[in-house]
């Protein structure tokens, strides 16, 4: 398989069970076995890259946006000012 980098978690999924089922069937060479083998841990490695940034969008999502500061108010303001300060 050519490296795609905008191939979807769900085709390089595909992919990599494809090559787990010629791995398991003894159905190979050696030297094709190894070449499947690295494929199948690039594959695992984009797999896991796009399952992360998946878990991060939704821990995002459920963290909402981040709490604004609430503008202060004319009266907070002067309760900040020593008593020898004019709030003027």
């Amino acid at each position: 398989m050519a490296e795609n980098k905008a191939a979807t978690f769900e085709t390089s999924l595909k992919r990599l069970e494809e090559i787990v089922h010629a791995l398991e069937n003894d159905s190979v060479t050696l030297d094709r076995s190894v070449e499947l083998f690295q494929e199948g841990r690039e594959l695992a490695r984009r797999c896991e890259g796009l399952l992360k940034t998946a878990q991060d969008t939704i821990d995002a999502a459920i963290a909402g946006p981040p709490a604004e500061a609430k503008p202060a108010l004319a009266r907070d303001l002067l309760s900040e000012r020593p008593d020898d300060e004019l709030a003027f």
